[in-house]
């Protein structure tokens, strides 16, 4: 067992997370109280767009920690986008994403080493317009990963984020739409 999943065990280089393994009635606990009301809510959301705006686009995002990069060539990326090798957004909308990444500047990488886990596997329906694209984010682009604390620099990085957030928000789920702004 690779340590990931519902309650990973482990993070980047199979370093453990837990002191000691977790109860069954604690993990049960945790899936009933967040998982579960999680994608409940998450799958509302999703058909609540595609009722109102014909489809849906989900950015799933997620940071990872420097090292998960190091056996990539030099430059390596800043962000990974991640859509299951087309099978979770149509190539319309994943190449949209990786416009507006690649708009504010950074260093944009697809589906790998990551190309997508639960949540776009699960949600990712392209030939129903529901687009999910998940975004991996190095870590050390906002934060002091020893220190674990912001980066001097956060701020611009927060203004780089704001205006991608704005760029994403623009991408329409369906063939010849209009963008709409995300809730």
């Amino acid at each position: 067992m690779a340590g990931l999943g519902v309650i990973p065990r482990v993070v980047s280089q199979g370093r453990a997370i837990y002191s000691r393994p977790m109860s069954r009635d604690e993990a049960e606990r945790r899936i009933t109280r967040y998982w579960r009301p999680y994608h409940t809510a998450l799958s509302g959301l999703i058909d609540e767009a595609c009722r109102t705006f014909g489809g849906a686009i989900l950015i799933d995002t997620h940071s990872m920690p420097r090292d998960a990069l190091a056996h990539l060539p030099v430059p390596r990326p800043e962000i990974v986008l991640g859509d299951r090798n087309g099978g979770s957004a149509s190539g319309r909308v994943s190449d949209a994403v990786a416009e507006a990444v690649r708009g504010e500047g950074f260093r944009l990488r697809r589906n790998s080493p990551f190309a997508g886990a639960y949540i776009t596997a699960a949600y990712g329906r392209p030939t129903r317009n529901v687009h999910v694209v998940q975004l991996e984010m190095d870590r050390s682009l906002y934060m002091d990963e020893r220190m674990i604390e912001p980066r001097p620099d956060y701020a611009l990085f927060a203004a780089r984020i704001a205006r991608l957030i704005a760029r994403l928000t623009e991408i329409c789920p369906t063939e010849g739409g209009l963008g709409v702004a995300a809730e």
